[in-house]
């Protein structure tokens, strides 16, 4: 596992992976399943893990905690980043980073919490959790109203923040480039210390005209190479070639839009045979199965392609995305 620091470089240099927790029938953790999960997406390129809301840390128990990392820790490769998550309330925030402070990861996401909340209390739990871990954490923003971009630049000012999740979800196209927060928080903090937290959809957006230094996926965890050719496609300013490769993570992004963002991404993986991602935990539940049709439809393509990759391997081929060899076979 990767211990390093975290920098710039690092932000830019794969996709964060926002993958979901396998767990057993009697909810304990799927080691073999959260195994085949973590080498399908290394297979792809990705070097980054974070254990949030897909994992449903929301709802992950103390006592269970030190396992978990245990497991996640001795799971990972050893260039791998995992960032574990912590809270979302206050004090179950301080136990965990209380456990986290005597491992090596590198920095720790703290799950919003939008309420009861208060600008000036939210920074004071910042403060006091990177105060108790020992280094800065990772702060993720998914609501307007969250914190003030001035107070993220105190927080960050006093070497609180390792980097910025930015997260909130705009109604339309428009909506995501006229991002008047966004650009506000930009003006206060570098923006190479802040990664786009909504997966594709608004990935080229949010790094071209705001100068953000990377973005976190779901659906990354279905197909690992597309996104990250994305990711190459942006940095290299290709900017019409990773729309035509983003456009077909759409329809899995609209399920999971139109059903539930975390339970249809844990049904997805296992509709893929990637890996049985097995029960949520809960006060979650797994996807009706009036539904798996639309997930496994809207990933199918994914999985056609990472099956001919199997069957017809060579030096382009390997090269390629996923998304894009499936076209090349049409």
């Amino acid at each position: 596992m990767y211990q390093g620091s975290v920098t710039p470089a690092l932000l830019a240099s794969s996709v964060l992976s926002v993958p979901p927790l396998a767990r057993n029938a009697d909810f304990t953790l799927n080691r073999s399943a959260n195994l085949a999960m973590i080498r399908h997406l290394e297979a792809g390129g990705v070097r980054t893990l974070m254990y949030g809301g897909n994992a449903n840390f929301y709802n992950v128990g103390t006592v269970e905690y030190p396992a978990l990392l245990s497991m996640l820790q001795s799971l990972a490769g050893k260039d791998t980043w995992v960032i574990p998550s912590i809270g979302h309330d206050f004090g179950k925030a301080f136990d965990q980073i209380s456990i986290l402070r005597e491992r090596k990861f590198p920095t720790a996401m703290l799950l919003p919490n939008v309420f009861p909340t208060t600008d000036k209390g939210v920074a004071t739990s910042v403060r006091k959790l990177a105060e108790r871990f020992g280094k800065p954490i990772l702060l993720y923003i998914k609501s307007d109203g969250y914190l003030d971009p001035k107070t993220v630049a105190a927080l960050d000012a006093d070497g609180c923040i390792a980097t910025v999740k930015y997260g909130t979800v705009r109604d339309s196209d428009k909506a995501t480039s006229d991002d008047r927060y966004l650009r506000e928080l930009t003006q206060h903090i570098n923006p190479n210390k802040i990664i786009s937290g909504i997966g594709e959809r608004p990935a080229i957006v949010h790094l071209r005209d705001f100068g953000l230094q990377g973005f976190t996926s779901g659906s990354v965890c279905v197909a690992p190479r597309g996104s990250m050719r994305i990711l190459e496609l942006i940095k290299a300013k290709r900017y019409d070639e990773a729309e035509k490769i983003r456009a077909h993570y759409l329809a899995l992004e609209d399920a999971r839009d139109a059903i539930s963002p975390i339970r249809a991404l844990h049904e997805a993986v296992t509709l893929a045979g990637i890996a049985n991602m097995g029960p949520m935990l809960p006060t979650l539940s797994n996807v009706e199965p009036e539904y798996h049709d639309r997930i496994g439809q809207a990933g199918q393509e994914h999985r056609i392609g990472e099956r001919l990759r199997q069957e017809v391997v060579g030096p382009r081929i390997e090269s390629l995305g996923l998304v894009e060899f499936a076209l090349l076979r049409r």
